[in-house]
Protein backbone atom coordinates (compact mmCIF):
# COMPACT_ATOMS: atom_id res chain seq x y z
CA UNK A 1 0.00 0.00 0.00
CA UNK A 2 2.87 2.37 0.77
CA UNK A 3 4.43 1.65 -2.63
CA UNK A 4 1.06 2.25 -4.32
CA UNK A 5 0.64 5.57 -2.49
CA UNK A 6 4.15 6.60 -3.52
CA UNK A 7 3.37 5.90 -7.20
CA UNK A 8 0.12 7.90 -6.97
CA UNK A 9 1.86 10.89 -5.40
CA UNK A 10 4.67 10.81 -7.99
CA UNK A 11 2.05 10.70 -10.78
CA UNK A 12 0.22 13.65 -9.20
CA UNK A 13 3.44 15.67 -8.97
CA UNK A 14 4.07 15.10 -12.68
CA UNK A 15 0.49 15.93 -13.71
CA UNK A 16 0.64 19.08 -11.56
CA UNK A 17 3.78 20.17 -13.43
CA UNK A 18 1.83 20.16 -16.71
CA UNK A 19 -1.17 21.94 -15.15
CA UNK A 20 1.01 24.69 -13.70
CA UNK A 21 3.52 25.26 -16.49
CA UNK A 22 2.02 23.76 -19.68
CA UNK A 23 -1.71 24.07 -19.14
CA UNK A 24 -2.67 23.91 -22.82
CA UNK A 25 -1.27 20.39 -23.20
CA UNK A 26 -1.93 19.12 -19.67
CA UNK A 27 -4.94 16.92 -20.58
CA UNK A 28 -3.08 15.19 -23.45
CA UNK A 29 0.08 14.73 -21.38
CA UNK A 30 -1.90 13.36 -18.39
CA UNK A 31 -2.84 10.25 -20.43
CA UNK A 32 0.85 9.47 -21.06
CA UNK A 33 1.82 10.29 -17.47
CA UNK A 34 -0.85 7.87 -16.23
CA UNK A 35 0.33 5.14 -18.62
CA UNK A 36 3.92 5.61 -17.46
CA UNK A 37 3.10 5.28 -13.76
CA UNK A 38 0.84 2.29 -14.48
CA UNK A 39 3.90 0.67 -16.08
CA UNK A 40 5.97 1.57 -13.00
CA UNK A 41 3.39 -0.17 -10.78
CA UNK A 42 3.13 -3.24 -13.01
CA UNK A 43 6.92 -3.60 -13.03
CA UNK A 44 7.19 -3.19 -9.24
CA UNK A 45 4.50 -5.77 -8.54
CA UNK A 46 6.10 -8.39 -10.75
CA UNK A 47 5.09 -8.01 -14.41
CA UNK A 48 7.81 -9.07 -16.81
CA UNK A 49 8.68 -5.69 -18.38
CA UNK A 50 11.73 -3.59 -19.21
CA UNK A 51 12.26 -0.25 -17.43
CA UNK A 52 14.20 1.01 -20.46
CA UNK A 53 11.28 0.14 -22.73
CA UNK A 54 8.55 1.94 -20.76
CA UNK A 55 10.67 5.02 -19.98
CA UNK A 56 11.46 5.40 -23.69
CA UNK A 57 7.80 4.77 -24.57
CA UNK A 58 6.80 7.66 -22.28
CA UNK A 59 9.19 10.11 -23.98
CA UNK A 60 8.21 8.76 -27.44
CA UNK A 61 4.50 9.46 -26.80
CA UNK A 62 5.26 12.81 -25.12
CA UNK A 63 7.20 14.17 -28.10
CA UNK A 64 4.21 14.70 -30.48
CA UNK A 65 2.35 16.56 -27.68
CA UNK A 66 5.37 18.78 -26.97
CA UNK A 67 5.92 19.40 -30.69
CA UNK A 68 2.26 20.39 -31.16
CA UNK A 69 2.15 22.80 -28.21
CA UNK A 70 5.74 23.94 -27.51
CA UNK A 71 8.04 23.46 -30.51
CA UNK A 72 5.69 24.26 -33.39
CA UNK A 73 2.35 25.45 -31.97
CA UNK A 74 -0.37 26.35 -34.44
CA UNK A 75 -4.05 27.28 -34.59
CA UNK A 76 -4.82 23.60 -35.31
CA UNK A 77 -3.53 20.22 -34.03
CA UNK A 78 -1.17 17.89 -35.90
CA UNK A 79 -2.81 14.86 -37.53
CA UNK A 80 -2.64 11.37 -35.94
CA UNK A 81 -0.40 10.13 -38.80
CA UNK A 82 2.01 13.03 -38.31
CA UNK A 83 2.03 12.40 -34.53
CA UNK A 84 2.90 8.75 -35.21
CA UNK A 85 5.83 9.84 -37.42
CA UNK A 86 7.11 12.09 -34.61
CA UNK A 87 6.74 9.30 -32.05
CA UNK A 88 8.75 6.92 -34.24
CA UNK A 89 11.46 9.55 -34.91
CA UNK A 90 11.95 10.73 -31.30
CA UNK A 91 15.00 8.57 -30.56
CA UNK A 92 16.79 9.82 -33.70
CA UNK A 93 15.86 13.49 -33.23
CA UNK A 94 16.59 13.48 -29.46
CA UNK A 95 14.42 16.51 -28.61
CA UNK A 96 14.92 15.94 -24.86
CA UNK A 97 18.71 15.56 -25.02
CA UNK A 98 20.14 13.01 -22.59
CA UNK A 99 17.18 13.28 -20.13
CA UNK A 100 15.48 10.03 -21.30
CA UNK A 101 18.78 8.14 -20.89
CA UNK A 102 19.20 9.64 -17.41
CA UNK A 103 15.62 8.60 -16.55
CA UNK A 104 16.28 5.04 -17.81
CA UNK A 105 19.34 4.79 -15.54
CA UNK A 106 17.55 6.14 -12.49
CA UNK A 107 14.46 3.96 -12.94
CA UNK A 108 16.52 0.80 -13.47
CA UNK A 109 18.65 1.43 -10.38
CA UNK A 110 15.70 2.19 -8.11
CA UNK A 111 12.84 0.02 -9.40
CA UNK A 112 14.66 -3.32 -9.69
CA UNK A 113 15.84 -3.46 -6.03
CA UNK A 114 12.37 -2.33 -4.89
CA UNK A 115 10.70 -5.02 -7.01
CA UNK A 116 13.10 -7.62 -5.52
CA UNK A 117 12.30 -6.32 -2.01
CA UNK A 118 8.54 -6.76 -2.60
CA UNK A 119 9.05 -10.27 -4.05
CA UNK A 120 11.16 -11.15 -1.00
CA UNK A 121 8.45 -9.90 1.38
CA UNK A 122 5.87 -12.06 -0.39
CA UNK A 123 8.17 -15.07 0.00
CA UNK A 124 8.59 -14.27 3.71
CA UNK A 125 4.80 -14.42 4.10
CA UNK A 126 4.77 -17.77 2.26
CA UNK A 127 7.51 -19.20 4.54
CA UNK A 128 5.61 -18.15 7.68
CA UNK A 129 2.27 -19.48 6.40
CA UNK A 130 3.84 -22.77 5.29
CA UNK A 131 5.61 -23.44 8.59
CA UNK A 132 2.52 -22.31 10.50
CA UNK A 133 0.33 -24.98 8.91
CA UNK A 134 2.63 -28.02 8.81
CA UNK A 135 1.05 -31.39 9.47
CA UNK A 136 2.83 -33.38 12.17
CA UNK A 137 3.74 -37.04 11.64
CA UNK A 138 1.96 -39.87 13.42
CA UNK A 139 5.13 -40.57 15.46
CA UNK A 140 5.26 -36.95 16.59
CA UNK A 141 1.56 -36.93 17.55
CA UNK A 142 2.01 -40.07 19.66
CA UNK A 143 5.10 -38.66 21.37
CA UNK A 144 3.26 -35.40 22.18
CA UNK A 145 0.32 -37.40 23.56
CA UNK A 146 2.67 -39.45 25.77
CA UNK A 147 4.41 -36.30 27.00
CA UNK A 148 1.32 -34.19 27.71
CA UNK A 149 -1.46 -36.59 28.69
CA UNK A 150 -0.07 -40.00 29.76
CA UNK A 151 0.86 -38.72 33.26
CA UNK A 152 -2.86 -37.89 33.74
CA UNK A 153 -3.63 -41.63 33.60
CA UNK A 154 -1.47 -42.05 36.71
CA UNK A 155 -3.21 -39.15 38.43
CA UNK A 156 -0.21 -36.86 37.89
CA UNK A 157 -2.25 -33.93 36.60
CA UNK A 158 0.15 -31.22 37.79
CA UNK A 159 3.43 -32.80 36.64
CA UNK A 160 5.37 -31.36 33.73
CA UNK A 161 7.80 -33.13 31.39
CA UNK A 162 11.55 -33.07 32.07
CA UNK A 163 13.39 -30.44 29.99
CA UNK A 164 15.55 -33.00 28.14
CA UNK A 165 12.51 -35.21 27.42
CA UNK A 166 10.55 -32.21 26.15
CA UNK A 167 13.47 -31.08 23.95
CA UNK A 168 13.82 -34.52 22.35
CA UNK A 169 10.12 -34.64 21.47
CA UNK A 170 9.71 -31.04 20.30
CA UNK A 171 13.02 -31.09 18.39
CA UNK A 172 11.85 -34.29 16.76
CA UNK A 173 8.48 -32.77 15.84
CA UNK A 174 10.08 -29.55 14.59
CA UNK A 175 13.08 -31.14 12.86
CA UNK A 176 11.77 -30.00 9.45
CA UNK A 177 11.20 -26.46 10.66
CA UNK A 178 14.73 -26.29 12.13
CA UNK A 179 16.09 -26.98 8.63
CA UNK A 180 14.67 -23.61 7.55
CA UNK A 181 16.74 -21.77 10.18
CA UNK A 182 20.03 -21.26 8.31
CA UNK A 183 18.25 -20.07 5.15
CA UNK A 184 15.86 -17.83 7.12
CA UNK A 185 18.86 -16.13 8.75
CA UNK A 186 20.45 -15.66 5.33
CA UNK A 187 17.16 -14.29 4.00
CA UNK A 188 16.88 -11.66 6.77
CA UNK A 189 20.52 -10.63 6.27
CA UNK A 190 19.91 -10.27 2.51
CA UNK A 191 16.79 -8.19 3.20
CA UNK A 192 18.82 -5.91 5.49
CA UNK A 193 21.49 -5.40 2.82
CA UNK A 194 18.87 -4.77 0.14
CA UNK A 195 17.02 -2.32 2.37
CA UNK A 196 20.25 -0.34 2.81
CA UNK A 197 20.68 -0.15 -0.96
CA UNK A 198 17.14 1.25 -1.37
CA UNK A 199 17.90 4.46 0.53
CA UNK A 200 19.34 7.79 -0.63
CA UNK A 201 19.60 9.22 -4.14
CA UNK A 202 18.99 5.84 -5.80
CA UNK A 203 16.01 5.01 -3.56
CA UNK A 204 12.62 4.60 -5.22
CA UNK A 205 11.12 7.37 -3.09
CA UNK A 206 13.68 9.94 -4.24
CA UNK A 207 13.62 8.85 -7.90
CA UNK A 208 9.82 8.70 -8.34
CA UNK A 209 9.06 11.90 -6.41
CA UNK A 210 11.66 13.77 -8.49
CA UNK A 211 10.63 12.34 -11.86
CA UNK A 212 8.57 15.50 -12.52
CA UNK A 213 11.75 17.62 -12.37
CA UNK A 214 13.37 15.40 -15.03
CA UNK A 215 10.27 15.89 -17.21
CA UNK A 216 10.51 19.65 -16.60
CA UNK A 217 14.18 19.67 -17.72
CA UNK A 218 13.23 17.67 -20.83
CA UNK A 219 10.49 20.18 -21.76
CA UNK A 220 12.82 23.17 -21.21
CA UNK A 221 15.43 21.55 -23.45
CA UNK A 222 12.83 20.96 -26.20
CA UNK A 223 11.67 24.58 -25.99
CA UNK A 224 15.20 26.03 -26.16
CA UNK A 225 16.12 23.86 -29.18
CA UNK A 226 12.72 24.44 -30.87
CA UNK A 227 13.86 25.96 -34.22
CA UNK A 228 16.58 23.37 -34.71
CA UNK A 229 14.16 20.55 -33.84
CA UNK A 230 11.57 21.89 -36.31
CA UNK A 231 14.14 21.62 -39.11
CA UNK A 232 15.00 18.04 -38.17
CA UNK A 233 11.30 17.11 -37.99
CA UNK A 234 10.66 18.64 -41.43
CA UNK A 235 13.47 16.52 -42.90
CA UNK A 236 12.09 13.27 -41.44
CA UNK A 237 8.29 13.80 -41.32
CA UNK A 238 7.78 16.73 -43.72
CA UNK A 239 5.87 19.91 -42.84
CA UNK A 240 3.15 19.47 -40.19
CA UNK A 241 -0.17 18.05 -41.36
CA UNK A 242 -2.90 19.62 -39.23
CA UNK A 243 -6.53 19.00 -38.24
CA UNK A 244 -9.10 21.09 -36.29
CA UNK A 245 -7.97 21.86 -32.74
CA UNK A 246 -9.42 19.63 -30.01
CA UNK A 247 -7.01 20.08 -27.09
CA UNK A 248 -8.93 20.59 -23.85
CA UNK A 249 -7.29 22.47 -20.97
CA UNK A 250 -6.19 21.04 -17.66
CA UNK A 251 -8.77 18.63 -16.25
CA UNK A 252 -6.69 17.58 -13.27
CA UNK A 253 -8.25 17.98 -9.82
CA UNK A 254 -5.47 19.84 -8.04
CA UNK A 255 -7.38 20.35 -4.79
CA UNK A 256 -7.86 16.63 -4.36
CA UNK A 257 -4.24 16.10 -5.37
CA UNK A 258 -2.90 18.63 -2.86
CA UNK A 259 -4.77 16.89 -0.01
CA UNK A 260 -3.08 13.60 -0.92
CA UNK A 261 0.33 15.29 -1.13
CA UNK A 262 -0.12 17.00 2.23
CA UNK A 263 -1.19 13.72 3.84
CA UNK A 264 1.82 11.93 2.38
CA UNK A 265 4.28 14.67 3.35
CA UNK A 266 2.85 15.43 6.80
CA UNK A 267 2.78 11.86 8.04
CA UNK A 268 6.52 11.32 7.74
CA UNK A 269 6.42 8.09 9.78
CA UNK A 270 4.38 6.54 6.99
CA UNK A 271 7.10 7.34 4.46
CA UNK A 272 8.55 4.32 2.72
CA UNK A 273 12.12 4.62 4.02
CA UNK A 274 11.06 4.91 7.67
CA UNK A 275 8.57 2.06 7.41
CA UNK A 276 11.14 -0.17 5.76
CA UNK A 277 13.79 0.54 8.43
CA UNK A 278 11.29 -0.07 11.22
CA UNK A 279 10.17 -3.33 9.60
CA UNK A 280 13.75 -4.61 9.23
CA UNK A 281 14.49 -3.66 12.86
CA UNK A 282 11.53 -5.78 14.03
CA UNK A 283 12.39 -8.66 11.73
CA UNK A 284 15.97 -8.79 13.06
CA UNK A 285 14.57 -9.92 16.44
CA UNK A 286 13.30 -13.11 14.76
CA UNK A 287 16.49 -13.99 12.89
CA UNK A 288 17.01 -17.21 14.90
CA UNK A 289 13.28 -17.95 15.33
CA UNK A 290 13.20 -21.33 13.54
CA UNK A 291 16.41 -22.66 15.12
CA UNK A 292 15.39 -21.80 18.67
CA UNK A 293 11.68 -22.59 18.52
CA UNK A 294 11.83 -25.99 20.31
CA UNK A 295 14.04 -24.57 23.09
CA UNK A 296 11.70 -21.60 23.56
CA UNK A 297 8.62 -23.81 23.78
CA UNK A 298 10.12 -26.20 26.30
CA UNK A 299 11.93 -23.66 28.49
CA UNK A 300 9.14 -21.07 28.58
CA UNK A 301 5.95 -23.13 28.54
CA UNK A 302 6.07 -26.92 28.55
CA UNK A 303 8.87 -28.32 30.73
CA UNK A 304 9.26 -28.50 34.52
CA UNK A 305 11.56 -26.01 36.23
CA UNK A 306 15.06 -27.14 37.28
CA UNK A 307 15.19 -29.23 40.47
CA UNK A 308 11.50 -30.24 40.41
CA UNK A 309 10.36 -33.85 39.86
CA UNK A 310 9.40 -34.29 36.19
CA UNK A 311 7.74 -36.74 33.80
CA UNK A 312 10.11 -38.77 31.59
CA UNK A 313 7.46 -40.68 29.60
CA UNK A 314 7.08 -43.48 32.15
CA UNK A 315 7.01 -41.93 35.58
CA UNK A 316 8.10 -39.08 37.84
CA UNK A 317 11.89 -38.77 38.15
CA UNK A 318 14.38 -36.26 39.54
CA UNK A 319 16.16 -35.88 36.18
CA UNK A 320 16.01 -37.15 32.57
CA UNK A 321 18.77 -39.66 31.86
CA UNK A 322 18.51 -40.25 28.07
CA UNK A 323 20.67 -38.44 25.57
CA UNK A 324 19.29 -35.06 24.39
CA UNK A 325 19.66 -34.62 20.61
CA UNK A 326 20.31 -31.38 18.70
CA UNK A 327 18.01 -29.59 16.26
CA UNK A 328 17.50 -30.48 12.59
CA UNK A 329 16.93 -33.67 10.59
CA UNK A 330 20.46 -35.18 10.89
CA UNK A 331 20.50 -34.99 14.69
CA UNK A 332 17.24 -36.99 14.95
CA UNK A 333 18.78 -40.36 14.03
CA UNK A 334 19.83 -40.59 17.70
CA UNK A 335 16.49 -39.34 19.12
CA UNK A 336 15.28 -41.85 21.76
CA UNK A 337 11.70 -40.48 21.83
CA UNK A 338 10.62 -39.76 18.22
CA UNK A 339 11.43 -41.48 14.92
CA UNK A 340 11.96 -38.83 12.22
CA UNK A 341 12.02 -39.60 8.52
CA UNK A 342 13.53 -37.35 5.79
CA UNK A 343 12.74 -33.69 5.19
CA UNK A 344 9.16 -32.79 4.29
CA UNK A 345 8.98 -31.95 0.53
CA UNK A 346 7.02 -28.77 1.35
CA UNK A 347 9.90 -27.59 3.57
CA UNK A 348 12.46 -28.51 0.88
CA UNK A 349 10.48 -26.38 -1.55
CA UNK A 350 10.45 -23.24 0.63
CA UNK A 351 14.18 -23.73 1.40
CA UNK A 352 14.84 -23.74 -2.37
CA UNK A 353 12.77 -20.55 -2.72
CA UNK A 354 14.72 -18.87 0.10
CA UNK A 355 18.02 -19.86 -1.54
CA UNK A 356 16.80 -18.41 -4.83
CA UNK A 357 15.61 -15.08 -3.39
CA UNK A 358 18.90 -14.69 -1.44
CA UNK A 359 20.76 -15.21 -4.73
CA UNK A 360 18.55 -12.63 -6.49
Amino acid sequence: ETFEMLIRVAENYTSTLFCNAYRNMAAEAAVHVQEFFTDVGLFLFGTDASTEEFVNRFFDTLFPVVYNHVINPGPTDISLEYAECLRAARRDIRPFGNIPRKAVGQMGRSLLPSRTFLQALNLGVEVINTTDHLRFSRECSRALLRMQYCPHCQGLTLSKPCLGYCLNIIRGCLADVAEVDLHWQGYIQALEELSGALSGAHGIEHVLLNFHSLVHDALVQARINGPELSEQVNKICGPPVRKPKQSPGCSFDQNKDNQVLKMFSRDSEQRLTNRRKEFIRHLRLYRAFYGGLADQLCANELAAADGLPCWNGEGLVQSYTHRVVGSGIKAQSANPEVKVKGTDPVISQIIDKLKHVIQV
